[in-house]
């Protein structure tokens, strides 16, 4: 069969519903949190020189910026086919190659050519260091794409909290570019303790942030959800973090050839304003939002939102309920928590998987089967089923604020 039959056909008879075979990932620096459920002995399953795994990518039509040893396609998210035979695999982004419109709608592929983010579970067991994703105009300046992102921190994932569960985000209100030039200028001569000048935020489960390119931000231990855009660039203000050692090269990796050596550049990779918002939890947290339709066979809650980038939303299937559920965008999911259907798939959260097996909680909706409603079976005994959505930019409901109860 064709590799274009083999996706038409797996469409078909998926209603709309493909199933995604995991992909992890392993990363060369800090250490893994181990709560992504994935065996203990396979943590370094890729081999010592890779580093841990400690991130899983949903939904991904890219790759990963992960050094020269990484293979060509990874982080790229997989179809497992009709017929249940891996053998026969084929890419997300062929997927979106042979259906367009039909896999994301017509607004996606004409803005920006396909589904343009992804998600991933990041999962460190130390605090890591402090760092911003490139905005848009200085990410192409290396040829990238800016990176925006969001937080959500799931209970279900995060049995411990791993060793210092905050989040620094920007600089004190009172913090200068001065001050933040003559931390970086010591970069290669000891450690900066730049996070002297920024403010922490104890992580709250079950709620979460939203970044904006441009701030910088060193997130805590806890195993968390992130929707974000199609990008993998960043700029390292923090040259040592909890022990360990960054060279200067991860400060300006992503920094054009003749600006390697240029603080004021360096500096103006931030949107400083932001950094220094003295609102920023005003502004920026996320804590979620309950959706009208909601009733007591299911809970549905925006926990992504207010940005023109990614949405996100939980999905709660009570135990033995069935309910059928519309979105007016396509998605990615991912099932954390019970089992049932999806659609024409079982599902189930996973409990512990080893590297390079199959699973049957990952899943990616059309917009037409979106739009239609896709009906899920919570069939645990006792627990509910429960589900991350994950959006572009497109959803039509998405909530255009956040409403934290504040007043200013």
């Amino acid at each position: 069969m064709s590799i274009a039959n083999n996706i038409r056909s797996t469409v078909e008879k998926g209603q709309g519903i493909l199933r995604l075979i995991p992909v992890f990932v392993p990363r060369r620096f800090s250490s893994p949190g181990c709560r992504l459920r994935l065996h203990p002995d396979d943590y370094f399953a890729l081999g010592t020189n890779r580093g841990a795994i400690k991130e899983r990518w949903f939904a991904s039509v890219i790759t990963c910026m992960n050094g020269p040893l990484a293979p060509a396609d990874e982080g790229l998210s997989y179809v497992l086919p009709a017929n249940g035979d891996p053998s026969g695999k084929f890419t997300l982004r062929d997927a979106q190659t042979e259906l367009g419109d039909a896999l994301v709608g017509a607004k996606l592929m004409q803005k920006y050519g396909g589904w343009p983010m992804y998600s991933k579970f990041f999962d460190f067991g130390e605090p890591l260091f402090h760092h911003l994703h490139l905005r848009f105009d200085s990410a192409a300046a290396v040829g990238a794409l800016g990176k925006p992102e969001a937080y959500y921190f799931p209970p279900q994932l995060n049995n411990h909290l791993g060793a210092f569960p905050a989040t620094y985000f920007g600089f004190d209100p009172d913090a200068t570019k001065a001050q933040v030039k003559e931390r970086l200028a010591g970069y290669t001569k000891g450690d900066t303790r730049i996070t002297e000048l920024s403010r922490a935020y104890r992580i709250v489960l079950g709620s979460g942030w939203y970044t904006p390119p441009g701030v910088v931000h060193a997130p805590g231990s806890v195993l968390t959800y992130e929707p974000q855009w199609n990008a993998d660039v960043n700029s390292v203000y923090e040259n040592i973090a909890a022990g360990e050692v960054y060279p200067y090269e991860f400060l300006v990796e992503n920094c054009p050839t003749e600006k390697k050596l240029d603080l004021d550049y360096v500096i103006s990779l931030m949107d400083w304003e932001k950094n220094v918002d003295p609102h920023y939890a005003r502004h920026y947290a996320r804590p979620p939002i309950r959706c009208p339709h909601s009733d007591a066979r299911h809970e549905e809650k925006w926990i992504s939102y207010a940005n023109p980038y990614v949405g996100a939303k939980e999905l709660t299937v009570q135990p033995g309920q069935t309910v059928t559920v519309t979105d007016g965008a396509a998605y990615g999911c991912i099932v954390i928590q019970g089992q049932g259907r999806i659609g024409t798939y079982r599902c189930e959260a996973a409990g512990m998987l080893r590297y390079g097996q199959l699973s049957a909680d990952e899943y990616f909706v059309s917009e037409p089967a979106a739009k239609a409603g896709v009906t899920i079976t919570c069939e645990s005994q006792y627990e509910s089923l429960v589900m991350l959505k994950h959006f572009g930019p497109n959803h039509p409901d998405m909530p255009k604020a956040a409403d934290l109860g504040l007043k200013e």
